[in-house]
């Protein structure tokens, strides 16, 4: 059974009553409902938890990783994101939610600003499907349409996809590359632009289908690990 943690700073949760009232059981909560749904075995973390809640045991018995930070990127512990960094170099998924893009984690492995425009106007988002048939889009049709959603825009700074499997529109003119696939190491990363905190978009059917599809691309391989260093001759 693949095993995914849900990681969010659980901060919005706390201190706005609209996100409270959005996400009772907190995004990660919601995220891990529906996930749950499909079979997986889930479990939750939050930045407050010792270790913010990814002990080396947790990250030793996560597959899939999925990261929603925003207002406390600042607070992660360096010791924890150099750990989770090495779990997904050693093949754990990494799945980066909306304002992930600017998270200590991301950013240490696109070695990037992953900088970008934004606007907070509650404007209408088209996620166009721009690789039609990759196996995050299943059940997706030609796009998804959000009603309210804030503005993320280009240039984002980001290395170029390994493959760019959404792009978004905004009522406002913007577009942006808000769905890009990565290979660091042995493991998948994904980013899926749409979430704001304020808005119900991980109630959204389409959404949660995108996440979950997400999930079992960024399963890991099962492979015999590679031996470094200085080594005998095969051959005498």
């Amino acid at each position: 059974m693949l095993k995914v943690t849900v990681w969010n700073e659980n901060r919005h949760e706390l201190k706005n009553s609209i996100v409270r009232n959005l996400y009772p059981k907190g995004i990660h909560g919601t995220i891990a409902s529906f996930l749950k749904l499909e079979g997986f075995e889930v479990r939750t973390a939050t930045l407050d938890e010792p270790e913010h809640g990814l002990s080396d045991d947790v990250l030793t018995n996560t597959d899939v990783l999925i990261w929603w930070g925003h207002l406390a990127h600042d607070e992660v512990k360096d010791e924890i994101v150099q750990k989770v960094k090495k779990r997904v170099l050693d093949g754990m998924g990494l799945i980066v939610l909306h304002s992930g893009h600017f998270s200590k984690i991301f950013k240490a492995l696109m070695g990037t600003s992953c900088d970008l425009k934004w606007r907070e106007a509650g404007e209408k988002e088209r996620i166009w499907v721009v690789s039609p048939g990759h196996s995050i889009t299943d059940g997706i049709s030609e796009y998804i349409e959000l009603e309210n959603e804030e503005m993320y825009g280009e240039h984002f700074d980001i290395p170029e996809p390994d493959e760019l499997v959404f792009i978004s529109w905004f009522k406002g003119g913007e577009v942006f590359r808000s769905g890009c696939t990565y290979k660091r190491g042995n493991g998948k990363i994904f980013f899926f632009r749409p979430g704001h905190e304020t808005y119900p978009t991980y109630h959204n059917q389409q959404i949660q289908r995108v996440i979950t599809n997400a999930v079992k691309w960024a399963e890991p391989i099962k492979y015999d690990k590679p031996t470094y260093g200085n080594v005998n001759p095969l051959e005498k």
